[in-house]
């Protein structure tokens, strides 16, 4: 009976892909599939498996999914075959996984094949309600009139199982509407197994010939065992004798099938019926027994096999690829690390460059600044120490031998220490005292100068860096003074406050152009009261004299 099942699955999944012929050629062609049909229509089952299982990869690898699912219908068919009827319904249920777009008419058609595929795998499981629940399924999927009528068929078949026979009577009804005469025969042999389970007193022998007679003239192998093990079975109570002759058939057809299950009942038929024989048909239903039992476990395995190779392959396949990945990461992190390396090599070498070019550039700088230093030293000290002399020899009557040398030795000898004289050198005389002298310097006999507030405490908490610059202002201002002003009277006055010291100088020359102020001798005088952050004001007016005020911070 197997077999029948098995032939109307694959003729339902044969109309499945007659409805849409152009659908094989969606995508680009799998010669894995091509292959697996051929070994399928051959009834190599085991090579059409394997190769069906690789279509299903490659199908998946181009996103085929319908194509994928088609091939795993195919696999749990002929796993259902073999009586692999678990991984049957497991692989079924792997298929419906990429079936999801039931609006499809297409889709919808596998799925009702697959749900049949299903129902016929649970029944021979004996699990009749999952069966039953399959075929409701397939029914309701289908829009092919034939397929849901063969639907009915099995589900009927399922229903009877269950004891259910008032149902199974309506589903075969149904399933007699069929145009194919081997389907009527089916369905018809059916009711009349369906009508006497209902009824004890029905007579099925009529219907059951009359499905017999149709099935012999169309050669319908399958369906005359059928009818030859019911038959079998209606007469092992009344007649013995028929009731053998219709197991023996029933052999000879499971031999032309080459269905082991139908061998197996039949031969059981045959003992139970011929007690003379029973030694020699019950070795020969043992062997056949354990040779079913071995095969069906040897395909278990074998199917087994086939999908685990295939999945460790490409788990192997695929640990490959992720090493060859994450070899090529390392390799390219070493590359940018190296870049990176490079990279900070070379920003180091620039930074370096830059700032050994700033360092340079800071060199020249304090080369020019230390130059500048020094030519004002020069202008502050010699130049204006040689013209304090000159003036002093120019306005005194008698001169004082000693003292010039002494006082143009002090200049040579600050000449010769200006780029290292410190403050060491410098001498304790009170700052009040030493102005006054150099101011007293540039009086004459023609020029009075007068000094107001030049008092000892008014230089009190100056440093001696500021008293120095202060001095060489004084000097520059008074220098400036006797070049340029031909002023006979000179006045300055010191004030301070509690935080600045205010110098007023004026005299009653002859002035100075505002452009002058920036000669050598002025510019260092304003250079000089900003290093102090002093201020300093040229008040300038022709023939009228020069004022000039400064304010210098204590602190």
């Amino acid at each position: 009976m197997k077999s029948l099942f098995s032939t109307v699955l694959l003729v339902l999944l044969f109309s499945c892909n007659k409805n849409k012929p152009t659908d094989e050629n969606k995508n680009t062609s799998n010669s894995f599939y091509d292959k697996a049909v051929v070994f399928r229509d051959s009834k190599v089952s085991d090579s059409a498996f394997y190769y069906y299982n690789l279509a299903k990869d490659q199908f998946l690898k181009t996103h085929d999914s319908l194509r994928a699912a088609k091939s795993l219908i195919n696999m749990a068919i002929i796993q259902s075959g073999k009586g692999d009827c678990h991984g049957s319904i497991e692989t079924s249920l792997e298929a419906n996984r990429y079936l999801t777009n039931e609006k499809d008419s297409l889709i919808r058609e596998l799925l009702a094949s697959n749900y049949n595929s299903i129902g016929i795998s649970s029944s021979f499981l004996y699990r009749y309600k999952n069966s039953i629940d399959s075929y409701k399924k397939a029914i309701g999927l289908t829009s092919v009139d034939e397929n849901k009528k063969v639907f009915y068929n099995n589900l009927g078949d399922a229903l009877l199982s269950e004891g259910k026979s008032k149902q199974a009577i309506l589903c075969f009804q149904k399933a007699l509407e069929v145009s194919d005469s081997i389907s009527y025969a089916r369905a018809l042999h059916n009711l009349a197994r369906a009508e006497a389970s209902d009824d004890k007193n029905f007579d099925p022998l009529p219907l059951y010939y009359k499905a017999l007679k149709i099935r012999q003239n169309q050669n319908d192998i399958a369906g005359q065992n059928s009818s030859f093990a019911e038959l079998s079975s209606y007469y092992s109570s009344t007649d013995k004798k028929k009731a053998l002759e219709f197991a023996e058939k029933m052999l000879k057809t499971a031999d032309e099938l080459d269905s082991p299950d139908d061998k197996l009942q039949a031969l059981r038929k045959i003992i139970n019926l011929n007690q003379n024989q029973i030694s020699k048909y019950f070795d020969q239903y043992q062997n056949l027994n354990d040779s079913v039992q071995r095969s069906r476990n040897d395909a278990k395995d074998e199917f087994a096999y086939i999908r685990f190779g295939v999945e460790k392959e490409k788990t192997e396949n695929l640990k490959l690829k992720t090493d060859r990945v994450q070899r090529e990461n390392h390799i390219f992190r070493q590359y940018f690390l190296v870049g990176i390396l490079i990279l900070v090599l070379i920003i180091i070498f620039i930074w370096f460059q830059k700032r050994h070019k700033i360092q340079i550039q800071k060199n020249e700088l304090k080369l020019k600044d230390s130059e500048l230093k020094i030519s004002k030293k020069v202008h502050d000290v010699v130049a204006n120490g040689i013209y304090h002399v000159m003036t002093e020899v120019e306005n005194q009557q008698e001169i004082n031998r000693e003292s010039i040398l002494y006082k143009l030795e002090s200049v040579y000898e600050k000449s010769r220490n200006i780029s290292y004289e410190t403050a060491e050198n410098r001498t304790e005389e009170p700052f009040s005292d030493k102005i006054s002298k150099l101011l007293s310097t540039f009086q004459s006999e023609n020029r009075k100068i007068f000094i107001i507030g030049n008092e000892s405490n008014i230089w009190d908490g100056l440093s001696e860096l500021k008293k120095e610059n202060i001095y060489h202002i004084l000097q520059e201002l008074m220098v400036n003074m006797k070049k340029h002003s031909e002023a006979d009277l000179v006045v300055i006055r010191f004030e301070r406050t509690d935080n600045q010291i205010n110098i007023n100088y004026s005299d009653n020359g002859i002035g100075i152009a505002n452009e002058k102020t920036h000669k050598n001798g002025l510019r260092n005088t304003v250079n000089r009261t900003k290093v102090l952050g002093g201020r300093i004001n040229f008040e300038t007016e022709t023939e009228t004299g020069l004022k000039i005020e400064l304010s210098l911070p204590v602190f």
